[in-house]
């Protein structure tokens, strides 16, 4: 018997290249600490060289979180373009590892796979730069009746208006979705992300998905206001479902006039941010394909972001529910 897919992804397909490094290796490649900077092939060999010892693995926002909720128990599927080649391998055993259900094959031509090599500081905070490459190729003919389904959710990232048919293919996928009663969500990927598609995104928030999954510096930057009191203002008595995660204020969760203030849970230290929103969404929209409360799904949300945080990656970790109460 089939197991009907509970979450569909959508997205950049990325393996994502892990290193730490001191506040001066940024200066020197000249990239503002925290950002993500879209770079060329040439460029990315060029940080890689002078890079010290890194981990690769599967990666990209939304690819993370369909791997978080893979682990997590649920059944999850994905759309993403990588090519044929060693990093592209990578990623394709690593999520179909997860049980992961991959809808695209991987181009025997084109540009290379996608990579971003995340930096990661001693305060834990993490620069990314990032070559897109073969993920740029994803196309409106990727997105289909067949591959995308009938899935409880799909899940829709930002950076897909950075690739030239990202905006046309994500709106074939939010037009399927309706027909088939899925549920839209989005995640707004970072605020530069925001910055460069501001209007784009806000008619989707406004006219499409269900669910919008962001920071607080993202919301901010997406109503162009100074604060996160601007923020609450703007999304008064939205029908949308608002997942904002603050750092160490917790989370809170906006749904017409349901607000949920979700405390942070104190750590023993911080290792690494890489993956910590995906990480939340992940859990969130497990317990939400579930059936939990949103309280719930608030708190299964910060328990297993607060564990990534402690970790070198994204990666959830298999045992992450053992001690969730």
């Amino acid at each position: 018997m089939t197991v009907p897919v509970q979450l569909l992804g959508i997205s950049n397909a990325i393996v994502d290249v892990l290193a730490h490094v001191d506040e001066a290796f940024l200066e020197k490649i000249g990239v503002p600490r925290g950002s993500m900077t879209l770079i060329d092939e040439a460029r990315a060999h060029e940080i890689y060289d002078m890079m010290g010892p890194a981990t690769e693995m599967s990666g990209g926002s939304v690819a993370n979180s369909v791997a978080g909720f893979a682990i997590l128990g649920g059944s999850a599927s994905y759309i993403g373009r990588v090519k044929d080649d060693q990093l592209g391998e990578i990623f394709v055993h690593d999520m179909r590892s997860l049980g992961v259900d991959i809808r695209t094959s991987p181009a025997t031509d084109g540009a290379a796979t996608a990579r971003s090599h995340i930096l990661i500081d001693p305060d834990g905070q993490r620069t990314m730069n990032t070559y897109l490459g073969a993920c740029t190729e994803l196309g409106v003919a990727d997105v289909t009746e067949q591959s995308v389904g009938k899935p409880r959710v799909i899940l829709l990232e930002g950076y897909l208006w950075d690739i030239p048919e990202g905006p046309a293919l994500a709106a074939e996928a939010i037009r399927i979705g309706k027909a088939n009663g899925s549920a839209t969500a989005l995640s707004l990927s970072d605020s530069y992300c925001v910055d460069r598609h501001r209007d784009a995104f806000a008619k989707v928030v406004q006219e499409d998905v269900d669910m919008i999954f962001a920071d607080d510096e993202e919301v901010m930057a997406l109503y162009e206001v100074q604060d996160f009191e601007g923020v609450l203002s703007a999304i008064n008595g939205t029908n949308s479902l608002f997942a904002m995660t603050r750092s160490e204020k917790g989370s809170v969760i906006v749904q017409g006039d349901i607000k949920i203030l979700q405390e942070a849970t104190p750590i023993k230290q911080l290792i690494d941010t890489t993956g910590a929103g995906d990480a939340y969404a992940a859990a969130f929209l497990f317990g939400w394909a579930s059936g939990k409360e949103l309280e719930e799904c608030a708190r299964l949300g910060t328990h297993v972001a607060t564990s990534v945080i402690q970790q070198m990656g994204a990666r959830i970790d298999t045992n992450v529910l053992e001690s969730y109460e």
